[in-house]
């Protein structure tokens, strides 16, 4: 019992250890939204960027990718 009177500061660390819970839950969820965000818009690049190729008849990949601008 003495450990979650943590000796006598209990009043401090449990709040201090509930804020910092709920801060990393906090920066978890926002980093999921943003990567899925960034995955979506990611998939519409990729896919714009297959029909201008296939608009231009694909001559932008013969050699493979090899010689593609940096």
């Amino acid at each position: 019992m003495s450990f979650f009177d943590m000796g006598g500061y209990a009043a401090y660390v449990w709040p201090a250890f509930g804020a910092a819970a709920v801060i990393m839950i906090v920066l978890l969820a926002h980093s999921l939204r943003a990567m899925r965000a960034r995955e979506a818009a990611l998939k519409g690049l990729e896919a714009a960027a297959r029909r201008q190729r296939a608009a231009e008849g694909g001559e932008g990949d013969r050699d493979g990718g090899r010689n593609a601008p940096a």
